[in-house]
């Protein structure tokens, strides 16, 4: 399996550099070694490997700028960073940086034997997976793999897909955060799909959806009779994600029994089945999390375990909400118009087109429910409108809490001189003009319960108090005249 599998060792202690070698030559890899980082430099400029075997610390050129260099002279090559000092902020640095792995010295044949073992597996499933892609593409005419799910050239959305495109390759753990509806599970599957695991299923779990006692049961199986129902031996998510990737939905939502017992994977790969009282499997898995929360503000109340985070949050990537990116939203209508109307018209029919006034009254609006919304009301427009038409604002829905030109917004009125202010001004009135009346009628229909204001809102209790305190508005005056809450 080893052979023609290319090896880099850089490292400036000799007898490392050299033991490792001998190991892995024979073993049957084609071995190259440096000792010195400008030597390693020209070399990886020169030509790419497989797998380079990397010290993070030497003397003149550092392991991270060899690190950057292998990765920019071949984005597929697995970078395993070598260190006595394995401190958490070098370790995710690098991995932040592109590196697959770590492996802190001292280190025995053995330990290396098994990490080289597990990436000369990522490099052939990865060639394997191009050659198919490569054969698929000359089957159906497809020069480039397709990423419509991402549009948009706004800065916050192209540096997280960035960070999204630095850590695919690897198969550190990643942390994902962001409104609902804002595209999370679009970054975990990009995520996958750029992967050497995108051969192998990515498995997705709303840990939010399931009562504990089954998630529980579909997360790690159970054996026969470990409940009611349970006629037969049954594998859970985490053996059919084997060699995957793991998508965890909303973790806040998932109990702190199943946090300790999720934990224990993360740390040795070992499933034990529900009702089980031996080790059943060993996976492989690299895991992808996500919430709509804040997750300091659940580790710091005790609803997510402080461990788990720090396990799952190696790299973290915040997908920006839609009004944060505003300019990419003339690229997201004509992208989700023309989808829709594929989907949803006859062949043949004229697709529709925006009028500029509609885009703009588009970008106008707060878009609570982001991309997901935004979607929705793109598809609305393909049912309704006639073909070859030009879409004004007067054809764009009314979103409920949302501004409405010259008329009502919540309970109060905005006029059309409203429009008359600088850009900037005015989106910062219209957002603040949303915000306090969204607030007001929040706050109302859920009679003062803040958790429950917050699960209407998509957003958790943190966020909510703190739009309350910049609009400098109290539960008890939204409250007043409405019979008072909880």
């Amino acid at each position: 399996m080893r052979r023609g599998i290319s090896v880099f060792i850089v490292d400036d202690e000799d007898t490392i550099r050299q033991s490792c070698a001998s190991v892995l030559e024979q073993e049957g890899f084609d071995v190259k070694s440096a000792g010195r980082g400008d030597e390693a430099m020209q070399l990886l400029q020169r030509r790419s490997f497989d797998i380079v075997l990397l010290d993070l610390y030497m003397h003149g050129i550092g392991g991270m700028k060899l690190l950057n260099q292998a990765l920019e002279t071949s984005p597929d090559t697995i970078v395993i960073i070598m260190t006595g000092n394995p401190s958490v902020e070098s370790s995710l640095a690098a991995l932040r940086a592109g590196a697959w792995d770590y492996l802190p010295k001292p280190f025995s044949s053995t330990q290396l034997h098994v990490l080289l073992g597990r990436a000369s597996h990522a490099v052939l499933v990865a060639r394997e997976t191009k050659q198919r892609q490569t054969s698929l593409q000359m089957e159906h005419g497809h020069g480039k793999d397709s990423e419509v799910a991402f549009i948009g050239d706004s800065a916050p959305f192209q540096a997280s897909l960035e960070l999204a495109r630095k850590v695919a390759r690897t198969d550190a753990s990643v942390f994902l955060t962001g409104e609902s509806g804002s595209g999370k599970e679009m970054f975990a599957q990009y995520i996958h799909a750029h992967s050497r695991r995108t051969a192998r299923p990515m498995v997705a779990i709303n840990c939010a959806a399931l009562p504990e006692t089954l998630l529980e049961s579909e997360m790690f199986g159970h054996v026969k009779g470990a409940f009611t129902g349970a006629v037969k031996d049954k594998p859970g998510l985490l053996e059919a994600a084997h060699r995957g990737t793991l998508f965890l939905d909303e973790l806040g939502e998932m109990s702190l029994t199943i946090q300790a017992k999720l934990l224990r994977v993360l740390q040795d790969g070992v499933v034990r089945r529900v009702g089980s009282s031996s080790t059943d499997a060993v996976v492989d898995v690299r895991f992808i999390a996500a919430t709509n929360q804040d997750p300091k503000e659940a580790v710091a109340s005790g609803r997510l375990r402080r461990d788990l985070f720090y396990r799952l949050r190696v790299v973290p990537i915040h997908v920006p909400p839609l009004r944060e990116r505003l300019s990419d939203i003339p690229l997201l209508a004509d992208h989700f118009l023309l989808q829709y109307w594929k989907r949803h018209r006859e062949n043949g029919q004229p697709a529709p087109h925006f009028s500029e006034d509609a885009l703009r009254e588009l970008q106008r609006r707060p878009w609570p429910g982001n991309v997901r919304e935004f979607q929705n009301v793109m598809e609305h427009l393909v049912v309704l409108v006639a073909p070859g038409s030009e879409i004004g604002p007067d054809d764009l829905p009314d979103v409920e809490g949302g501004p409405v030109v010259g008329g009502t917004f919540g309970s109060k009125i905005i006029p059309d001189s409203f429009l008359d202010a600088e850009y900037h001004v005015a989106r910062d009135r219209l957002m603040a003009e949303f915000e306090q009346a969204y607030l007001e009628r929040l706050v109302r229909e859920s009679n003062g319960n803040m958790s429950e204001a917050a699960r209407q809102a998509g957003v958790d209790r943190t966020t909510l108090y703190r739009l309350m305190q910049k609009h400098d508005l109290e539960k008890r005056d939204l409250m007043e005249g409405d019979g008072g809450g909880r």
